[in-house]
Parts: C-alpha cells; sequence; structure tokens
C-alpha cells in the first residue's frame, strides 16, 4: 500500500520504523512523512527537528511541515499523493475531513489508551494519576471527532504501582508500532474488522497544567503517589523545600507508598531521615529528586548535600 505516516514525537518513532521495516520486505511504500514544523530548543533556541522528521531524513523519505491541514492548498498536496492509507500516531495537529477522506482506505490513529477511556491529549499521564491498573493501545480508523472512531485492534498492558508515565510511554510506543503493523497488513488483505467504540466509560484526558505539578501535601499519600509517577519525568512533580534558609524548588520523580490510611503528622511534614512524609492521609517516602540545573538523585545522594531533617515541613 501507498502509506502517508503522520506523527512527530519520540513516541511516532518505533511505529514508523516498523512500518519502514515492512517497506524493505515489499509489502508498503510511505510516499510521505508529516510532522510538525521544527521548532527553537535548547539554550541557542536553534531551530530543531521532530524525531519523525529526523526518522524519515535518514530514510530518504519526503517530509512536510504544514502549520494546518485546514487550507485548500495543503488539502490538494495531501490528495496529490494518491495514499491507500495514512497512519497517525501523535502527530499534533488535527485532521479536518476533507484529509481523513483523501486515502482509499482513510486515517488510522494508534492511541495510547483503552477508548472510550481517555480519549485525548495526555492518555498515559492520566491513566497513572487516576490510579488505573492497565490501559493499553488501540488501533482506531478515525472520524470527524476527538478519538471518537471505530476500533480495529487492541492491545492491554498492566500498570504496576511503581510505574512512571516514562516508563510506560516506552512500553506503549513499541506496542503500538507492532500492531499497527498487524492493523497494516490485515488491511492490506482486507481482513481488517472495524467495532463502534462503546458509549459507556468516556473520560477525557485533558492536556496537563503546569498548575498540576506542585504536590498538594493534604492530599492522601496514594494519590500524591500517583501524581508523581504520572508527571515523571515530565514536566515533573514538584514542592518547595527549605535548604540553606531559603526554599527551594525540587522535582520529585519517584517515591514509594507506605501507610495510606493512618496520620502521621501534619501534612507535608518530613516523619525520618529517609525522606518519609506525612499526607493528608498515610505518608510515602520520595525515592527520587532533581534540583533545577542538577541531576535526578536517589534519596541518599540528594540527601548528602541538602540537609532535610525531621520536623521540617515541604511547601
Amino acid at each position: 500500500m501507498r502509506i502517508i505516516f503522520m506523527g512527530t514525537p519520540d513516541f511516532s518513532v518505533p511505529t514508523l520504523m516498523e512500518l519502514i521495516g515492512q517497506c524493505y520486505d515489499g509489502g508498503h511504500e510511505i510516499v510521505a512523512c508529516y510532522s510538525q514544523p521544527p521548532r527553537p530548543a535548547g539554550r541557542g533556541q536553534q531551530e530543531k527537528k521532530s524525531p519523525v522528521h529526523e526518522v524519515a531524513e535518514k530514510f530518504g523519505i519526503p517530509v512536510l511541515t504544514p502549520t494546518s491541514l485546514k487550507t485548500e492548498e495543503a488539502q490538494a498536496q495531501f490528495k496529490s499523493l494518491e495514499a491507500d492509507v495514512a497512519v497517525v500516531v501523535a502527530y499534533g495537529l488535527l485532521l479536518p475531513k476533507a484529509i481523513l477522506e483523501a486515502p482509499t482506505y482513510g486515517c488510522y490513529n494508534g492511541h495510547a489508551s483503552l477508548l472510550p477511556r481517555w480519549r485525548g491529549a495526555a492518555p498515559i499521564q492520566r491513566a497513572i494519576m487516576a490510579g488505573d491498573d492497565e490501559t493499553g493501545v488501540m488501533i482506531m480508523k478515525m472520524d470527524i471527532g476527538l478519538d471518537t472512531g471505530d476500533i480495529a485492534m487492541a492491545e492491554r498492558i498492566a500498570i504496576s504501582e511503581t510505574m512512571t508515565a516514562g516508563e510506560l510511554h516506552d512500553k506503549l510506543s513499541f506496542l503500538t508500532g507492532n500492531l499497527m503493523t498487524l492493523a497494516m497488513a490485515a488491511l492490506n488483505r482486507d481482513g481488517l474488522n472495524l467495532t463502534p467504540q462503546s458509549e459507556d466509560g468516556i473520560l477525557y484526558a485533558a492536556k496537563i497544567d503546569k498548575a498540576e505539578a506542585r504536590i498538594d501535601w493534604t492530599k492522601s499519600a496514594q494519590e500524591i503517589h500517583n501524581q508523581i509517577r504520572g508527571l515523571s519525568p515530565f514536566p515533573g512533580s514538584w514542592c518547595e523545600m527549605e535548604i540553606g534558609s531559603k526554599p527551594i524548588r525540587v522535582k520529585l520523580l519517584r517515591s514509594e507508598l507506605l501507610g495510606q490510611d493512618e496520620v502521621l503528622g501534619n501534612a507535608g511534614e518530613v516523619l525520618d531521615d529517609q525522606l518519609t512524609i506525612a499526607c493528608g492521609k498515610g505518608s510515602l517516602r520520595l525515592t527520587q529528586l532533581q534540583r533545577a540545573g542538577k541531576q535526578a538523585m536517589n534519596t541518599e545522594d540528594f540527601l548528602r548535600g541538602n540537609e532535610i531533617t525531621p520536623k521540617m515541613r515541604l511547601l
């Protein structure tokens, strides 16, 4: 089949690589990659191409980076590629009806949740923050709605009590690549069956707001533990610690859930010399932290250079 691939971040790359592998096996041809335009990054604010853009160029695949697909010019260019199907994984732009209908077999999206739960922009983070014990990947034929299309394939994965968003991201990224190649192989032999999404259990995974990253120690230990791992490594939950007689912002990247019911002290109070912290209900131990401009450290190394003593209060 003639495929247009549409993706931008690291999450999309394994799917692109799997499809490139199928091309070498003689199964498909990737006629173009669509990705978000290069954007300023780093200290020098030099324009940086997206991970998908860089990979596509290495394999000699033409890359298109429109800022919108709503213009007649962009839609005419897309249609001129005469694609059989478009594969979309974390692209970042809405696809208007004219784009969705241009490929012969439509557009198929790899979405990192068990739809209809966690439609939207941040399904990985929201699943962990909500305390879900499983999630997965679904291959969906796209329609004009937000992640509302019919499901072609699905695979589940367990979320452990300690798994971070970064770890789940990597697992789901590779799972998406594997599942999408199976879906495209089935589509190629006219054997891909579609099932409408359930109308029950719909939840929306709104984009993470910066205000959500600050820890509220009056919440339960379970809620805070889920927040820490759900926002690790990016953007990273944070609090303020009094270090050297002034409040310092510290990212909290990993924690260990301890008591969940008892109230052991004032919310945010340091309970021992191992950074066990009292929460509104229960307690947790901080196991990986990061000061601005520093590397992430385990608790022992962090305490070696930062004096945090029992009875201190984290804000």
